[in-house]
């Protein structure tokens, strides 16, 4: 009920008259039935706008870092993070990080939408990052397509940094579903689960016209936060 009050009454229609957002490709969302909805990552709007334009409900697995604030703030933020779809993992360990996979293959067994973004976090540049193989594993044990997923100007709408929304327009485009049946027996053949990272990314590049970079973006933003190393004083 807080979902549709959300969509429908209070936040979707102001991030409408704010951004107008733009659907194109929406034909490609099946009607019933699992599949995943792999996009690239933004900003924190993104997983705002996605549920926002399509009928289906859309759950992502999300840091269980954002369900974690305590007193009154905490409960409020947990209730709406639950209402607009997004379900508490931990990705702290390989232990858990597996935990994680298996909570989304059950729910694409079950017939959800998942939305995912396979760069794993958000872009640190704009620029479009390596994609990391979980996505392909998920597709794998529950047998669901992919459908690649771009966002255009969300960072626009909630820049990197910032708490405060802007109005901006936004586009939202949905790529045709990959099919990677072929591959139903190899789950767990790292080759393979590369090869289709691989595929949806270079999809999601062609989507968005996004400059590729074959790194993580995890790997580039700890290189950025790392502290300066000190010159040696030359002897």
């Amino acid at each position: 009920m807080f979902y549709w009050l959300l969509k429908h009454l209070l936040l979707g229609p102001l991030m409408r008259l704010a951004c107008h957002p733009q659907v194109y490709g929406a034909e490609h969302i099946p009607r019933r039935g699992g599949a995943i909805l792999a996009s690239n990552h933004l900003a924190v709007s993104d997983s705002f706008f996605l549920p926002l334009v399509i009928r289906r409900r859309v759950t992502f697995l999300a840091k269980r870092e954002y369900f974690a604030t305590p007193g009154l703030r905490g409960w409020l933020k947990r209730q709406f993070f639950c209402a607009v779809g997004q379900l508490p993992i931990d990705r702290s360990n390989a232990s858990a990080a597996q935990g994680a996979l298996n909570t989304g293959v059950r729910l694409l067994t079950a017939g959800k939408l998942l939305g995912i973004y396979p760069e794993g976090t958000r872009s640190p540049d704009g620029r479009l990052y390596k994609g990391k193989t979980g996505v392909a594993r998920m597709a794998l044990d529950a047998g669901v397509p992919v459908i690649p997923v771009v966002m255009v100007g969300t960072d626009k709408v909630s820049p990197l940094g910032t708490k405060m929304w802007r109005p901006h327009p936004v586009e939202v485009r949905f790529g045709a579903p990959l099919d990677f049946s072929r591959y139903a027996d190899l789950a767990g053949d790292r080759f393979v689960e590369r090869s289709m990272v691989d595929e949806i990314m270079y999809s999601l590049m062609d989507l968005s016209g996004q400059e590729y970079v074959d790194l993580y973006a995890t790997s580039v933003k700890e290189r950025e936060a790392a502290p300066p190393r000190l010159a040696l004083k030359a002897s």
